[in-house]
């Protein structure tokens, strides 16, 4: 099991991306609390997310549609704090280990929804929302 034998910074492109479970948190939009600083998450997805899949729909070109889509690399990981608990970058950077239902582990996509940690069946695509409108979107599940 390549992640429990290399570092974060050792996995090689197929590696890292492998590590993702789909669960789609990431691409949530997120607020910030201007008094505090704090992340707030929405149950909206960015435009490009299916939200049937959790998919994104042109991950080699995200950059060029979504200007302020987020990279995460292995030298950036720990400065993204918000990802969820159960992200499994969040967790190899932490020490932590790989829960049971994720892909890598179970073998199979489908444990990430069925442990409850995919965002399928709770999110709404942005497209058609105004800015204005996002706090009323507002969500607590995507665990911190």
């Amino acid at each position: 099991m390549f992640w429990e034998e290399k570092t974060l910074g050792e996995l090689n492109d197929q590696e890292w991306e492998s590590l993702c479970d789909g669960c789609g948190k990431c691409c949530l939009i997120k607020l910030e609390d201007e008094d505090t600083g704090e992340i707030i998450f929405t149950n909206m997805a960015c435009k490009l997310l299916d939200v049937k899949t959790c998919q994104c729909s042109d991950y080699p070109n995200r950059a060029k549609f979504v200007p302020d889509c987020i990279k995460m690399t292995q030298e950036n990981i720990s400065q993204y704090n918000w990802l969820p608990k159960s992200c499994a970058y969040r967790l190899l950077d932490e020490g932590k280990r790989l829960p049971d239902w994720h892909p890598l582990i179970s073998g199979d996509p489908k444990t990430v929804l069925r442990a409850g940690i995919s965002a399928i069946g709770r999110i709404v695509s942005e497209e058609g929302i105004d800015d204005e409108d996002a706090v009323n979107f507002i969500v607590q599940w995507p665990k911190r």
